[in-house]
């Protein structure tokens, strides 16, 4: 009986756990929806308005201004997409994981030292 509650706790955990990465999943998509949506709005709106200010298309277009809301919320939307898919660049969990097996090595060798 022990067994089978487990494995229901198990079942439970990891379908939690799956709807959790569902939801983060769409809360991204709508993030990368929101993203193109208003930054494709906000360069319409830019070019339009310096091409009004007598500058030509290629110079409106091609200005820092028209491209900075973009690349600064991009860097953002990169980070959330390396959060929601599990991309840790610094400290991955294979990085944990060996962090944990050479610190319980080096307590182990410290102990024994004592026997």
């Amino acid at each position: 009986m022990e067994v089978m509650e487990l494995n229901e706790f198990e079942y439970a955990d990891k379908l939690a756990r799956a709807r959790k990465k569902v939801n983060d999943i769409k809360a991204f998509y709508r993030h990368t929806t929101v993203y193109v949506l208003v930054n494709i709005f906000i360069i319409i709106i830019t070019v339009s308005a310096r091409m009004s200010g007598g500058e030509s298309f290629s110079e409106a277009f091609f200005h820092f201004a028209t491209f900075s809301t973009p690349f600064f919320w991009g860097i953002g939307l990169a980070f959330h997409a390396a959060k929601v898919y599990n991309k840790n660049m610094l400290f991955s969990r294979d990085w944990e994981e060996r962090q944990i097996k050479k610190l319980m090595e080096k307590d182990k060798k410290e102990a024994d030292k004592y026997r």
